[in-house]
């Protein structure tokens, strides 16, 4: 097993967007969008003329093990900004074999090569236990005085 982190790039989009579709099926979304629409969105968020969000992918030998996908935040302290991780997935045949250490090194890579990043955040759920005892051990703690509030645009 060779796995590359590397940046996403155009070709990436079919894969990310069938990834995509297995981390909503992880998290037990039901209500998929039809492959070719994820598609595109998939490539407008990532490369479109005004991205919204970068990804590193772990690729091992053509197929994704998995992703991180984020995205900049600002401010952060004082006039800085922070890398902000929104997905961290590995597909269930690399877990525990260290891609998901190694997305996180190239995370905190790219937050450290770009001026102005400050730091790099991200949430984790409460009801994730798997999730949160692979960050504690990759010694990272837990922060205390944050809530999560969200609402749909529309609402």
């Amino acid at each position: 097993m060779t796995v590359t982190i590397r940046p996403a790039h155009p070709d990436d989009v079919p894969a990310l967007a069938a990834l995509i579709e297995e981390i909503e099926r992880f998290y037990g979304g039901t209500a998929l969008q039809p492959f070719p629409e994820r598609r595109a969105q998939t490539h407008e968020a990532l490369f479109g003329p005004h991205p919204l969000a970068h990804a590193l992918v772990a690729a091992d030998d053509g197929e994704l093990a998995g992703m991180a996908a984020y995205s900049f935040l600002w401010p952060a302290s004082g006039t800085t900004h922070a890398l902000f991780l929104k997905e961290l997935y590995v597909r269930d045949a690399w877990r525990g074999t260290g891609v998901g250490a190694r997305l996180m090194d190239g995370l905190r890579e790219v937050a450290s090569a770009r001026p102005g990043c400050s730091r790099v955040e991200w949430m984790a759920d409460t009801n994730n236990p798997a999730a949160r005892r692979f960050y504690e051990g990759l010694g990272f703690k837990e922060l205390e005085g944050k809530v999560v509030y969200r609402v749909g645009a529309g609402e």
